[in-house]
């Protein structure tokens, strides 16, 4: 049995030692106030025998005693036996709650931790000791801080002692189980608090390993999807500069002669031609997500360049505008912010007949840096703009809806905000809210 469950008890049996100190207190009082009344009726009565017939206050008096004894002890029978009663029944209905608690605990699916005021392990549930690989024994009374990641100490620290105050607590965070393998994990800290007494902390702990892998794994093949539509597009964008480098090469074969203004229009083709080529390959990589400070305006400049060459294919005339002077940063994974907003020009792209219009915009709006897509297709109906971003729900007829649902994962990473405005045959706007990174205005 876990300490606190042992306070529990003892909190409950302190209860009931009061409970029966009030009703011996009751039964006291109610006996006294009996035998007052009685004395006072019963010498009255006699008195009144006296004068009238002595034998019969001699016989009463005799009697009253064993009357006494009689009503009282009938009375006490029916009080005691009514009190006792409910205690009874409150004994059984807490040990009733006692076992669904303990139910609950042994066979809860996720993992829970019981911890005293200062973060040391009290028990575990059997959920626990297999996502851990400890038994309870082996955890009990230490610190629940050596199970996680160094770096991530003071973050939970942080939070148990939120949860102290009072307060549910949610947070993810990574641990180390028995064969050092690191685990992602969903956090609850819920506060024990018994008769208005802070007595600990329960960790409601969920395994979510694989379900942060299954999502990286569908951020990826969604990512090569991307990569495989923008194949062509960037082919001929390509092929555009080449064609001008192989007329300048040819040309200066022919005269024999460097013209320096060919030389700079050569070298200038061949950036576009990195610049492209690059894109391609950095949002091909696979690589852990690592959020860094970032410059909003260069990562979508770059997105720019790399889609241009699709609008251009699609005859859609694309431009990007940063509305504020002053940079803007924010804390991202470089490559994810990319996807999310190639995702969001491509259905643009889709959505948008030849001779279209997309603009995308940046600027800072309430301490938030706000990028906007606005094109002027077919645009959506409410029906299935309420439902835009659900997985496997398209508005495409060979489409599977998993981009959208991916963008606003990683708008979710962001702790942003992604919303859709949009109007039949008027055209659509996206418009995505990050927080900027700490220390920019």
């Amino acid at each position: 049995m876990s300490d606190l469950g042992i306070i529990n008890q003892k909190q409950y049996k302190g209860k009931n030692m009061n409970q029966s100190h009030k009703i011996a207190c009751k039964v006291a009082f109610i006996y006294i106030i009996i035998g007052v009344l009685w004395i006072v009726v019963t010498d009255y009565i006699s008195m009144t025998q006296a004068r009238a017939d002595v034998k019969i206050y001699a016989m009463f008096q005799h009697s009253k005693g064993w009357m006494f004894i009689f009503i009282t002890g009938l009375f006490l029978y029916f009080i005691i036996r009514y009190w006792t009663g409910k205690m009874l029944k409150s004994q059984q209905e807490f040990i009733l709650k006692d076992e669904q608690y303990r139910s609950l605990f042994k066979h809860n699916p996720d993992c829970v931790l019981e911890l005293n005021l200062e973060g040391n392990v009290v028990s575990l549930n059997p959920e626990a000791e297999k996502l851990l690989g400890h038994n309870s024994d082996d955890l009990q009374g230490k610190n629940a801080n050596h199970l996680l990641n160094w770096n991530e100490s003071d973050k939970v620290s942080e939070f148990f002692l939120q949860s102290l105050q009072g307060e549910a607590v949610k947070f993810e965070t990574t641990i180390q189980n028995s064969s050092d393998e690191k685990r992602i994990i969903r956090v609850t800290f819920l506060p024990i608090i018994v008769h208005a007494e802070m007595l600990g902390v329960y960790a409601i702990v969920r395994d979510i390993t694989e379900l942060r892998r299954e999502e990286e794994l569908m951020i990826m093949s969604e990512k090569l999807s991307v990569i495989g539509h923008l194949a062509a597009a960037v082919a001929h964008e390509i092929r555009n500069p080449l064609t001008s480098l192989k007329g300048f090469v040819q040309l200066m074969d022919m005269t024999k002669e460097v013209n320096p203004q060919h030389s700079e229009i050569m070298l200038k083709e061949i950036d576009r031609i990195n610049i492209i080529s690059s894109e391609l390959l950095v949002l091909g990589k696979k690589q852990d997500v690592a959020f860094r400070r970032i410059d909003l305006a260069d990562s979508l400049q770059q997105v720019f360049t790399l889609m241009k060459a699709e609008t251009n294919l699609n005859n859609i005339e694309m431009g990007f505008r940063v509305k504020t002077a002053e940079p803007i940063y924010i804390m991202a994974d470089s490559i994810e912010l990319k996807q999310l907003v190639i995702n969001i020009i491509k259905n643009s792209i889709e959505a948008t007949k030849d001779n279209g219009e997309i603009e995308i915009s940046l600027q800072i709006i309430d301490g938030q840096a706000v990028v906007s897509v606005s094109d002027n297709g077919m645009g959506m109906g409410p029906e299935r703009l309420e439902r835009i971003g659900e997985p496997f729900y398209s508005t495409k007829e060979k489409g599977t809806g998993i981009g959208l649902a991916i963008c606003r994962k990683i708008v979710h990473r962001l702790q942003g905000e992604m919303d859709f405005e949009s109007e039949i045959n008027k055209g659509t706007t996206v418009t995505i809210r990050i927080p900027l990174a700490t220390g920019q205005e």
